[in-house]
């Protein structure tokens, strides 16, 4: 699993550069039908360097798409601009975003640390290591992987059930456990697009 080349916290213009960025590719792409690239030569180093990145869309409080990477392969910026509109057009658990609710949706960004290995020899032992409301968590085995950002423990705060939504996320049963099942937790530094106007 790669690393993510950069993951200090930004500082608050650029923490808004993106969520305008955000936005404004969603926008481009209700025009364009493809995500607006930002000029990576003109960024600042922070928003030039490698990062992973989730962005999550929300209308009147209800998540309307949420798609992201889990390793550092682009710009952090140009990264931002493909996940919005990916998560706006292409979640597939979503109808596409029409314009008329463009001004209504929320965003969030969130910037993933470089995922780190849980060594573990039981899933109850990988369940006395998780910290909730601190741990992005993946889960992998074979060819199948689910994640599950910190912002989800708001929803399911126990450890147990977290664990067992997310492999039935990646496609496993919820009771299924083996000794090839990875595990990966990293952190995140969360962004709404309240911060745009504070």
């Amino acid at each position: 699993m790669s690393s993510n080349d950069a993951t200090g916290e930004l500082v608050t213009e650029e923490r808004r550069f993106l969520l305008r960025l955000a936005r404004d590719s969603i926008r481009f792409g209700l025009r364009h039908r493809t995500p607006l690239v930002p000029e990576t030569a003109k960024l600042p180093p922070a928003l030039a360097a490698p990062r992973a990145t989730f962005v999550t869309l929300k209308k009147n409080g209800a998540l309307r798409g949420c798609v992201g990477s889990l390793e550092a392969r682009f710009p952090l910026a140009v990264d931002v601009a493909r996940n919005a509109y990916w998560a706006a057009f292409r979640d597939i658990r979503f109808r596409a975003v029409e314009e008329s609710e463009l001004d209504d949706l929320q965003i969030e960004i969130s910037l993933l640390t470089a995922p780190e290995p849980v060594s573990h020899s039981t899933e109850a032992d990988l369940l006395r290591q998780l910290r909730p409301g601190l741990d992005g968590l993946i889960l992998q085995e074979g060819g199948r992987r689910g994640t599950f950002l910190p912002s989800v423990w708001t929803s399911l705060p126990e450890p147990e059930e977290f664990i067992r939504q997310l492999k039935i996320k990646a496609g496993f049963p919820p009771d299924h456990w083996s000794e090839a099942m990875e595990a990966f937790r990293y952190r995140t530094e969360r962004l709404t697009d309240e911060e745009e106007w504070e």
